[in-house]
């Protein structure tokens, strides 16, 4: 059985995130309202931003000895 690294939890954990939201919005009728291409860039930055956070918590400690 292979073991799961924090950061695939992490990873696995905020696009859970982003699509619960994306289902919660659907389902309240918002993305009906929402013309395609916005609707398409926030899902753009939902998941740049996933990926700037995951870059810097996999960053190593930088240790000043």
């Amino acid at each position: 059985m292979r073991v799961l690294r924090p950061l695939h939890v992490y990873v696995l954990g905020y696009f859970a995130l982003v699509l619960g939201a994306g289902l919660a919005l659907w389902q309240a009728g918002v993305l009906s309202r929402l013309p395609g291409g916005w609707a398409l860039l926030a899902a753009l930055l939902a998941v740049g931003l996933g990926v700037l956070l995951l870059v810097t918590a996999a960053r190593p400690p930088v240790n000043s000895d």
